[in-house]
């Protein structure tokens, strides 16, 4: 096998592993079992996963509960307690203490500060939060794009496959440009047939692969803004965007899709630190 075959080899493993770790959260994910979904031997899949996806599967597994505990919290619901055993955690405390130091909050803080739906004693006008958009000309981009069905919170997952299947290629260094296209209104579709898809710009052409195709994001005229903080959160300045800002801006939106780019790495900073740039295309 070349070394270019090799690679797009192994990406396809860490593929399959990466998709075995999000359908099984909820259970205790053995080195053993990792490394047959692999077929690599357990004395050399940690290293071949961590050099291929940036950090460990532990990592992985660890970031993929903590981000939908924040989903839990935001979307409220569930007490803490459920929450943290939902993330495998045993107590309380230890989930207050991982939650805190990657989000910086308790999860109690976290659900007040962040949840989508205020309680009843806040007013209404506390939610509407000033947002600065500016209208940008963007240009077209052509994208390696995999496609997600299921809840928004969960496209995680997808990018993750979406990743491995590019560092299998080689398209893949520290400059690369992440974006995720959203075709249904989260409060209107059911959970499970939200359609999406995760994307990235690569250079020169892209191989389309089974679940990989090459999408054309149209340019243009763009209502832009960037949120900074935990991707859970986001659903609050698109509230704002589409209740507050567009019927006063005297702009329509175009029948297109919005999009998301992803201006910094998750995995390198600590949530509040995120930086998601949303583009409503206009007519």
């Amino acid at each position: 096998m070349t070394k270019p075959d090799t690679l797009l080899d192994y990406g396809r493993r860490i593929e399959r592993v990466i998709d075995h770790i999000a359908a099984h959260l909820d259970e205790t994910l053995e080195l053993e079992r990792l490394a047959a979904v692999a077929c690599f031997s357990p004395h050399h899949f940690h290293r071949i996963y961590r050099a291929m996806a940036g950090e460990t599967a532990a990592d992985t597994l660890r970031r993929l509960r903590l981000h939908r505990a924040a989903g839990d919290l935001v979307r409220g619901g569930d007490g803490v307690a459920q929450v943290a055993r939902r993330a495998g955690y045993g107590s309380v405390e230890a989930f207050t203490r991982a939650f805190g130091q990657v989000y910086g909050l308790s999860p109690g803080a976290y659900r007040r500060q962040g949840r989508l739906v205020p309680p009843p004693d806040q007013p209404p006008d506390e939610e509407r939060n000033m947002h600065d958009v500016t209208i940008r000309d963007l240009p077209p981009l052509r994208v390696a794009a995999m496609a997600h069905q299921g809840p928004y919170m969960d496209i995680g997952t997808t990018f993750e496959r979406l990743y491995a299947w590019a560092a299998g290629r080689g398209l893949v260094g520290p400059d690369t440009r992440s974006f995720a296209l959203y075709y249904d209104d989260p409060e209107s579709v059911p959970a499970d047939r939200l359609r999406s898809e995760a994307a990235l710009l690569v250079d020169g052409p892209i191989p389309e692969d089974g679940t990989v195709r090459a999408l054309d994001i149209p340019g243009g005229r763009h209502a832009v803004l960037i949120h900074k903080g935990p991707y859970a959160e986001l659903e609050r300045p698109y509230r704002w965007l589409y209740r507050d800002w567009l019927p006063s801006s005297g702009h329509a939106p175009a029948d297109r899709p919005c999009v998301e780019e992803y201006l910094n790495d998750c995995r390198k900073l600590p949530p509040e630190e995120w930086l998601t740039e949303i583009r409503l295309p206009l007519a």
